[in-house]
């Protein structure tokens, strides 16, 4: 199967229905052992300055209210992913939004479900065209520091940050019915008051909306143990990486590993953050899916909160057993080496190396699979191969492949294979890290040639925007692309890239006569962990003249803690201080069978 972990940026010089990314079976059964630990936040009252609230945001990174700096109002809305309420209100939000943002008012969405993920959060602001923040409440920190109650509440914190109003947006939507018009407009009247300088003359009003409340402390219902509940789950889902030599930091494959770390897990197990997956689960069925189950997930808060204990050493599973060698693919029938080796400093930032790999290929050259191999893989965070004409431009067009902890190498089913075109040259983009003392690393890169008949070649529609400005400020400006399939296909894989301000990408079809199709949505996207989103094996196929669609948001404002600059006007560019808009579209031409033998030893295909 395909994979295509990772592309940055190579130059070498030349319906709104369901608004849940999770599976119906997502459920808690008592709080995740972090928010039992979280302090309790006294409510403010009206006219009382609102601490300095926690909460987490779209990235996974713990944020506090003086993030937001000193807009002239800002306007805290609470939402579930499931609230009927919620969803009826979102439009009017965010005209309320648009309307009083040239005033200097930001608009932020704060999710209080208990069972909602990051990626639900960030699928519901996609699909409602929420154009400003959405958080994570992790804590309940939000909910209890400003005296809420019921989803679809408007808090509104003037610039010093005091309350000043909490309640409904206004009075038309109601549990049973939706009025001609409201009554009375009450945040739209306060903003109005707080904008003005004076008191606001309702500053609290009833709101109709779903109950929601901090969960309380709970004892587990049932006391796991390491060997027998925790270590099976850790080696479905967590030891491929977190082993000695894996891509992880650190390993996680005995029992003192895993209790030192086990602060950490139940972390990131709340947000979800790990084992890292980004896609929406309502959109796609992919073969290289991660993450725990709803109940592995409560097995372990379980098990952290109750002791960690290690049980009997008979209940454990035999050990996970790896391929022998540093290949991935198998032995390559070629390897080439980058030139020369690079010696990086101790600390600071490494500019981005451009690698010229010593090959140039005389004939049409065929691989099934393709792997890039660091010597020192602590300090490669990712690299990037493509090919290219000697003398000419380069094109994503020739992008191949890439490296990313946590990633698979390039891997075609058998029957299928990728073409390097004759007089192509192979080139290298890497990201190298500092690790607090001189290190030294030198890439290989392997390819295998196939043993036999190739009838499909994979072939890579890029979808693309090259002229966008995204103007200072912005939470999620929004650049899309559209290009056509010319023929019968079927999919392989998508793969998503942006710079440091991205934040969401979406993948959708529009066959001929048929309805659009969300092939894949990235809520909260990474430039951290840019991953593949393979299909299984010959189920995704789409008819000729299938307009591919994709749009993202980029977020280039103050509260992204990323960009490089909130009062640029970005525009297209190589370097991460600018921005990408590309979807890449892997595919095979259906009935195209190319009964092609090759040459085990040269790739070249036999007459």
């Amino acid at each position: 199967m395909l994979v295509v972990p990772a592309l940055l940026c190579l130059s070498l010089g030349l319906g709104r229905a369901d608004p849940t990314c999770q599976s119906p079976t997502v459920a808690q059964d008592h709080a995740p052992a972090a928010l039992l630990a979280a302090a309790e936040w006294p409510a403010a009252k009206l006219g009382q300055v609102a601490a300095d609230l926690p909460f987490v945001d779209i990235r996974a990174l713990t944020r506090r209210l003086s993030d937001f700096g000193s807009p002239s109002a800002l306007v805290l809305v609470f939402t579930t992913k499931d609230c009927p309420m919620v969803g009826r209100l979102l439009p009017k939000t965010q005209r309320l939004a648009d309307e009083f943002a040239p005033r200097g008012v930001l608009f932020v969405g704060v999710n209080v479900g208990r069972a909602d993920t990051l990626r639900d959060m960030g699928a519901q602001a996609i699909e409602f065209a929420q154009h400003y923040p959405f958080v994570k409440d992790r804590q309940f920190a939000l909910l209890r520091g400003l005296g809420v109650e019921r989803t679809t509440t408007a808090v509104v914190l003037d610039h010093e940050r005091r309350v000043r109003y909490r309640g409904r947006i206004d009075d038309q939507v109601l549990y049973a019915n939706v009025k001609p018009t409201a009554s009375r407009e009450d945040l739209r009247q306060a903003l109005e008051d707080v904008l003005a300088g004076r008191e606001v003359e309702v500053p609290e009003t009833p709101v109709e909306g779903c109950k929601v409340a901090a969960p309380t402390r709970t004892a587990p219902s049932r006391t796991p143990t390491y060997h027998h509940d925790i270590e099976p789950i850790l080696q479905r889902h967590c030891v491929e990486c977190h082993r000695e030599g894996g891509a992880a930091p650190f390993a996680l494959t005995d029992f003192e590993e895993v209790v030192g770390q086990a602060e950490m897990i139940g972390e990131v197990l709340d947000l979800q953050r790990m084992p890292p997956w980004h896609a929406c689960d309502r959109f796609g069925e992919f073969v290289n899916h991660r993450g725990l189950s709803s109940d592995e997930r409560a097995t372990v808060r379980d098990w952290l909160g109750s002791g960690q204990q290690r049980g009997n050493v008979a209940d454990a599973p035999a050990p996970r057993t790896y391929p022998s060698g540093p290949w991935r693919i198998g032995e390559p029938d070629l390897v080439v080496q980058a030139p020369q080796e690079m010696e990086l400093p101790a600390d600071g930032i490494v500019p981005y190396a451009y690698i010229l790999l010593p090959i140039s290929f005389a004939h049409d050259t065929w691989v099934e699979a393709v792997e890039i191999l660091p010597e020192n893989k602590r300090v490669l965070h990712h690299a990037n191969l493509g090919y290219f004409k000697l003398g000419e431009r380069f094109s994503h067009d020739g992008f191949i492949t890439g490296f990313v902890p946590g990633g698979d190498p390039f891997v075609l089913d058998p029957g299928t294979a990728f073409c390097i075109p004759k007089g192509s040259a192979l080139g290298i983009q890497a990201h190298y890290v500092t690790t607090g003392k001189l290190e030294t690393d030198r890439i290989r890169v392997g390819l295998r040639f196939p043993k036999t008949r190739i009838d499909r070649r994979a072939e890579v529609l890029v979808v693309a925007n090259t002229r966008f400005a995204i103007p200072p400020g912005a939470h999620a400006h929004r650049v899309d692309a559209r290009r056509k399939l010319e023929a019968d296909s079927t999919l392989i894989g998508l793969f998503a890239h942006m710079h440091l301000r991205g934040r969401d990408m979406t993948f959708v079809a529009h066959a001929p006569q048929a309805k659009p199709e969300t092939l894949l949505m990235i809520p909260n996207y990474d430039f951290e962990w840019q991953a593949s989103y393979r299909f299984h094996a010959g189920r995704k196929q789409l008819p000729a003249g299938t307009r591919i669609e994709v749009f993202a948001h980029f977020d280039n404002s103050t509260f992204n803690p990323h960009n490089p600059d909130p009062e640029a006007v970005v525009r297209f560019g190589q370097q991460t201080f600018e921005e990408m808009m590309y979807g890449f579209v892997f595919y095979t031409r259906n009935g195209a069978d190319l009964g092609l033998m090759v040459d085990a030893k040269t790739g070249r295909a036999k007459p």
